[in-house]
């Protein structure tokens, strides 16, 4: 293979993050950035970058159904996440939403077949 070819092969080769760690990994760093650095609207590009992320990844492995339906899921566990905070703490809130986002996605995933 030339230099060439090589350097083609590396940069079309790239390592994919499985969308259920996306997602669930957008949920806890989103809110993660937000507490951190006390600026609610940064959690939130965080939030939406690793939801189209996913969504994309959804999109490609089980079609728009699962592509819709798991960002309908990614939202909701969001938006469920403030009430849940006021009853068992925030992070415990958070992790709960972002482990019942990440099992639906490898659960809709594997029945895909990706």
């Amino acid at each position: 293979m030339t230099a060439t070819a090589t350097a083609t092969a590396s940069a079309t080769t790239t390592a994919r993050i499985p969308a259920a760690a996306v997602a669930a990994g957008g949920l806890v760093g989103g809110y993660g950035i937000a507490r951190w650095t006390k600026k609610r609207p940064l959690g939130g590009v965080a939030l939406a970058a690793a939801g189209t992320v996913a969504a994309r990844q959804w999109h490609r492995t089980g079609g728009t159904k699962a592509a819709v339906g798991l960002s309908a899921a990614y939202v909701a566990a969001f938006a469920g996440s403030h009430p849940l905070a006021k009853k068992i703490g925030a992070w415990p809130a958070v992790l709960t939403v972002a482990g019942g986002v990440a099992v639906a996605s490898w659960a809709v995933g594997r029945r895909a077949g990706g």
